[in-house]
């Protein structure tokens, strides 16, 4: 598989595994203690935040392998690994990677 089709898959698999961290924290915490829905929450939490990070760690390589490649800053290489721990964000910058990737690598494409 080529690197850049890899950090994509990676990119969405971390911000949909974020977002549902997110969402099982605030069940978990803002809802009234022993509801269903706090329950929920306190189930759901520790399975995601684990797969989070699993998922997070092999995130950090290809995008520090994309962006070494690519040859690109530390500064853009910072917001890359900052995407994936704030919720929402990874999407975002996600396009922007593609974007640059396209227009600087594109033989990293594939």
């Amino acid at each position: 598989m080529k690197l850049f089709p890899a950090y994509k898959v990676l990119a969405y698999v971390v911000g949909t595994l974020l977002v549902a961290l997110t969402i099982g924290m605030i069940c978990k915490y803002l809802f009234p203690e022993g509801g269903s829905i706090q329950s929920f929450g306190e189930t759901l939490t520790p399975i995601v935040a684990v797969g989070h990070g699993y998922v997070y760690m092999a995130y950090v390589v290809a995008a520090f392998i994309l962006s070494m490649r690519a040859g690109w800053t530390y500064t853009f290489l910072g917001l890359m690994l900052l995407a994936g721990l704030v919720p929402g964000l990874i999407f975002v910058v996600e396009r922007r990677v593609e974007a640059k990737v396209r227009a600087e690598a594109p033989a990293l494409v594939g």
